[in-house]
């Protein structure tokens, strides 16, 4: 296992929309990605991990809410969503922007087909954390950031705190 580096606002990974992942290529390789960015995103106490934001140019997400404190780690191989319902506004961070946070509108339900780690084919119903995370990953995969969720304003904004912030990161 190993602690993967991750991407960060402005590398060119992040802006790219991700190829499907044929399973059967990817299957001897999928324990240690997944070992890799399972060991990621927990030293860096996220709550999901999109494949682009560790450099890897595949439609591969995995999250945990930990709901009621405990770890229930779901991993989402080509996720689609297939539906969408209600809306709210809520805070929303991201690994590859720390230290900015921002509220962001999304459904407050969704469902979502994808393959598990298995290559079995899934549905996933979520909502509440769950939903807004699994949004937010899979909005990874087509080269989408919180940022662009943001009203034209509220965007100019955040970009001018985003190139401060930048100077931070390592």
């Amino acid at each position: 296992m190993a602690i993967l580096r991750i991407c960060k606002y402005g590398e060119k990974i992040l802006r790219k929309k991700v190829p499907w992942i044929d399973y059967t290529h990817l299957k001897r390789k999928l324990p240690r990605i997944l070992s890799d960015m399972w060991e990621t995103m927990a030293s860096a106490s996220g709550v999901g991990l999109a494949a682009p934001q560790v450099g890897l140019p595949l439609r591969l997400v995995i999250v945990d809410v930990k709901p009621s404190g405990r770890s229930s780690r779901i991993v989402l191989i080509n996720p689609e969503l297939v539906e969408g319902s209600g809306s709210g506004l809520g805070e929303e961070g991201c690994l590859s922007l720390p230290g900015f946070f921002t509220k962001v509108r999304r459904h407050l339900k969704v469902r979502v087909q994808a393959l598990d780690e298995t290559g079995v084919p899934i549905e996933l119903a979520a909502e509440g954390l769950l939903a807004r995370a699994v949004q937010h990953e899979l909005d990874h995969l087509d080269g989408k950031l919180i940022i662009d969720r943001l009203p034209l304003r509220r965007r100019q904004k955040a970009r001018a705190v985003l190139r401060k912030l930048s100077k931070t990161w390592n």
